[in-house]
């Protein structure tokens, strides 16, 4: 017979986000056990969970997804975006609000927990992330500890200290963190529904990316469009690229801040410039490639992180819809002469382009290669494509 007395089951919590502020979030583990201190952002994409969290820019990051339900389409080994998996490079947390369910889908090979357990990702579910995400529009992208214990056992006030003593991402540089070991060919062109991904075996063009922290999509885009591609470590000196004869160089996206890489990048992307070989930027390396032409960066409030931002293109005068991930952007008012601004947001009119006068040199902030994301900004890479071709004396390629 039952115990009558006994007192009602009550479910205790495994999981806890705690904001530098003293805030505590509880709520249910999942992914790897343990403890990671990051920045708090939220993505408000509807799809792509696992190209999210395996973007190598959000090092030093945890993720809150807006879209409820996550998880329920697995993972698979196709739609991975770093480079190299073995690193582990890319959020090191993230949040949902509905508990994971069983994936539901032909293309699935692992249960979201249990990829996230191989990766060392610490999450958690069950909060309100409607919440967590007002207070992070209210009062920017806060410091945290995410922390998972089976046993719901935490030490509440270590994990407020560790949160209010870390520095931020102000200062950081987390390329050198992400980047390839070493250089390498890339060949693989973009994924064909049912068929996969294909290889690149006639290349018309050479094309030097410089990884600060590089997506697998975008290097798939190049290779697609006829490009040999070889991807260089982030330190990788001028006379180094140049000497691999480059038709063109393509500046990678990344994780930090900016100014902490342009350290080292920015003297090496001065050398380049001065060859008159196309470059091509994209995120950081927009970040990148500003600094080197003498504009400043600064941290965004909230910054921006989602599939789903308005952004005006001036050279064509349309609006495209973009994905979007970074917590830092160029400043669009020190901008000096000669440079353009090209493209800018829509929500905030944050900067989100920049050409060079007279130069085969531009950059967005924005993320063309979309993955996870709408394709509106795919022509970019027909753009730097055909200033290649052009180089080359060969007929441009409809940008479409």
């Amino acid at each position: 017979m039952a115990d009558k007395t006994a007192p009602w089951t009550k479910e205790v919590p495994t999981a806890c986000l705690v904001l530098a502020d003293g805030t505590v979030i509880r709520g249910r583990g999942l992914g790897a056990p343990g403890s990671a201190v990051a920045e708090v952002v939220f993505n408000t994409a509807l799809t792509g969970y696992e190209e999210i969290l395996t973007d190598p820019s959000y090092a030093g990051q945890i993720v809150t997804f807006t879209f409820p339900h996550i998880g329920n389409i697995g993972t698979n080994a196709e739609d991975i975006e770093d480079l190299n998996p073995a690193a582990r490079s890319g959020a090191v947390g993230a949040i949902f609000k509905a508990d994971v369910t069983n994936p539901s889908s032909y293309r699935a090979s692992e249960h979201l927990d249990q990829w996230l357990k191989r990766r060392g990702v610490i999450a958690m579910s069950g909060i309100d992330t409607r919440a967590l995400t007002a207070l992070i529009r209210e009062k920017g992208a806060p410091n945290a500890v995410i922390a998972h214990a089976p046993d719901g056992k935490f030490d509440i006030e270590d994990l407020k200290r560790q949160a209010r003593e870390w520095s931020g991402l102000v200062g950081l540089d987390l390329a050198k963190e992400v980047t390839s070991g070493q250089s390498s060919v890339w060949t693989e062109t973009p994924w064909v529904w049912n068929e996969g991904y294909a290889e690149q075996d006639a290349p018309t063009m050479h094309v030097v990316a410089v990884d600060y922290g590089v997506k697998r999509n975008i290097l798939r885009l190049l290779a697609g469009l006829g490009a040999k591609v070889t991807v260089v470590p982030a330190k990788t000196g001028a006379d180094e690229i140049l000497a691999m004869k480059p038709d063109g160089i393509f500046l990678s996206n990344g994780p930090g801040d900016p100014a902490a890489t342009g350290e080292y990048a920015v003297p090496v992307i001065k050398d380049l410039l001065e060859t008159g070989i196309p470059v091509f930027g994209i995120c950081l390396g927009h970040q990148m490639l500003a600094l080197a032409l003498g504009a400043k960066t600064v941290k965004m409030h909230q910054g921006h992180h989602g599939a789903n931002h308005p952004v005006k293109d001036h050279t064509t005068g349309k609006v495209e819809i973009v994905s979007m991930n970074h917590g830092f952007a160029v400043d669009s008012k020190s901008l000096p002469q000669g440079v353009e601004e090209t493209h800018v947001s829509l929500f905030d009119g944050s900067n989100c382009g920049i050409s060079l006068a007279g130069k085969p040199v531009f950059s967005v902030q924005h993320h063309p290669e979309a993955s996870p994301g709408p394709q509106d900004s795919h022509y970019l890479f027909r753009r730097f494509v055909n200033l290649i071709r052009e180089r080359q004396g060969e007929p441009a390629l409809a940008e479409r």
